[in-house]
């Protein structure tokens, strides 16, 4: 079948890929497709060139993007005033618009090892042709012709892979659970709903390859011995829930999803759920809740979703990019796939790289890569020949990590042994410009308004801290608000019900840990480094005076 495929685009000298991402769409990509198709018609290039809108190609800063395949060349930042040039280089061999050109060895891409972001940015979302040319579910056929479901969970368990929404739970061990559980209806949800601020992961992948989704949850079904699948996703998605959409009715057309999938007697379905935006809704029980119909809290643990999940029955949770990762692991082996990355932290990971670097956007590292790597090196330095402050990594469960911890490797011990996490993979980055009062108070003003309010210590916890903080930034704080939030802090992560709750704390406690000094600097002498903060209820008066000779030669 992938060779039927691959003969059809093979009758096309070229491809004109132009970047279907969030960012490049944003900048008028839309716009850029009609043109180039315009252009090709007019050179009569219509059937040796086939212009395509891709997944996003990951330099999200740099778009719109278009790449030509003849040469391999990538366009950065393309007009409409750029199209017909760019259409007449290849019609003439030309070899204009260099300044637009990234070079071959440009490390943004260099420095990358796509496994999860392979084939997007190369192929057409809205086509399984393209995604089956790409040998796209050809390890479902292998799994379901060749395998038994137990060997398929053996080389997941082999693989070491680990769960990518954060928790980094082994996701064979998962899945055997599962599969071990009571005869019966069991179910295998895929958690789409991406709710950290600056992280866009699975909206790439949701709108970029969508048939990568619904391969690896169908090897999940057929694995566990699940026969309804779930993409629960966030209703702000809308293109993505569209491109999911027509994904589904594509597969089901092909008998790829449905009855008796490649004639074996195996059947698996998958239905879309959209959600109401509720970050709580990220947090897995939250999430069934949901689906089943009911307000969308969490619910004590154990049992775990793996035990009792959806309507009661066993449920496998995974995140998108865990899902993704299956089917590469089936194709090419679980040897393979643990020879990437390190030996706690196999394989690689997917980052909404942000912030003050110059080059923002999708980026896929093998684990134990380096901050510094993906500081200096993919995202090409701080804008303006700035000094790296600080990155904060796991979104709002995360915890701020200072320059001077910048090769340590990001894989989960490591990060964990700095006092942050993975999370679901957004990265930010922080110069001399970024006050870090301010930085924790954005954190807990996000998690005081996404609490579900069921448990009291994430309800008024999240909230008195969100206002010491804002003392602390307005310049009306004491030395004793600095101690009621390290209390806070302690209090609000051992008592709360969810992972939201209890990891809520984690920005501020990195910022007392290592930016102490500057936190102090807002009480003590109302004065921010950054030259953010205001300082609006500052009394003159509250300033602690000078206590030596040194402090009076600094004033």
């Amino acid at each position: 079948m992938g060779e039927e495929f691959r003969n059809k685009l093979g009758t096309f000298r070229a491809e004109i890929q132009v970047c279907g991402g969030g960012g490049c769409l944003a900048a008028g990509a839309d716009d850029l497709l009609k043109n180039f198709d315009s252009a090709c018609r007019q050179h009569g290039l219509e059937n040796k060139v086939r212009v395509v809108a891709t997944g996003c190609m990951g330099l999200c800063g740099a778009g719109p993007l278009v790449r030509v395949t003849l040469n391999d060349v990538m366009y950065t930042r393309v007009t409409p005033d750029d199209v017909a040039g760019i259409v007449e280089d290849y019609s003439r061999k030309l070899k204009r618009y260099k300044e637009r050109l990234l070079p071959g060895d440009f490390a943004f891409y260099g420095k990358q090892s796509p496994v999860v972001l392979e084939h997007m940015g190369h192929i057409d979302p809205w086509s399984i042709e393209d995604y089956i040319a790409h040998s796209g579910y050809e390890a479902l056929a292998k799994s379901v012709t060749y395998h038994n479901p137990e060997s398929v969970i053996l080389e997941i368990r082999n693989s070491g892979l680990r769960g990518r929404g954060g928790g980094g739970y082994p996701t064979g061990l998962k899945w055997d659970i599962v599969r071990r559980g009571p005869a019966g209806n069991k179910y295998i949800v895929c958690n789409a709903d991406e709710g950290d601020p600056g992280s866009f992961m699975d909206r790439a992948m949701l709108q970029g390859n969508p048939h990568s989704i619904l391969e690896g949850m169908a090897i999940a079904g057929y694995a566990v011995g699940a026969q309804q699948g779930y993409i629960y996703v966030r209703g702000e998605y809308t293109r993505a829930i569209e491109c999911m959409r027509h994904a589904i009715e594509e597969a089901e057309r092909m008998r790829l999803l449905g009855n008796r999938i490649f004639e074996s007697g195996f059947n698996f379905h998958v239905d879309l759920r959209v959600g109401a935006g509720a970050f709580v809704c990220g947090e897995e029980t939250a999430l069934l809740r949901s689906i089943e119909g009911l307000r969308g809290q969490p619910r004590p643990r154990p049992p775990f979703p793996s035990q009792s999940g959806l309507w009661g029955k066993p449920t496998v949770v995974n995140n998108v990019e865990t899902i993704v990762n299956v089917a590469p692991i089936v194709l090419r082996g679980a040897r393979w796939f643990s020879g990437v990355g390190t030996k706690g932290s196999t394989g690689t990971k997917v980052i909404a790289l942000t912030g003050r670097v110059n080059n923002t956007g999708l980026v896929e590292v093998p684990m134990g890569t380096t901050l510094r790597t993906i500081v200096e090196d993919i995202g090409g330095g701080i804008v303006n020949d700035g000094i790296c402050k600080a990155v904060q990594s796991g979104g709002p469960s995360g915890g701020c990590i200072p320059a001077k911890h910048l090769d340590v490797s990001y894989d989960f011990d490591s990060l964990s042994s700095v006092g942050s996490m993975m999370g679901s993979g957004g990265l930010v980055v922080m110069d001399d410009t970024t006050c870090m009062v301010d930085m924790a108070c954005y954190f807990m003003d996000f998690c005081r308004s996404e609490s579900c309010g069921k448990c009291i210590p994430c309800r008024v916890g999240t909230v008195q801290m969100h206002r010491l903080l804002d003392k602390i930034r307005r310049g009306s704080a004491r030395e004793s608000d600095i101690e009621t939030l390290e209390e806070l802090c302690v209090m609000i992560k051992d008592t709360s019900l969810c992972g939201l709750g209890q990891s809520s704390p984690n920005p501020v406690i990195s910022i007392l840990h290592y930016f102490r000094k500057e936190v102090e600097q807002h009480v003590f002498e109302h004065s921010c480094p950054a030259g953010v903060c205001s300082f609006e209820d500052a009394d003159p008066a509250s300033i602690a005076p000078p206590t030596s000779s040194e402090d009076i030669s600094h004033a």
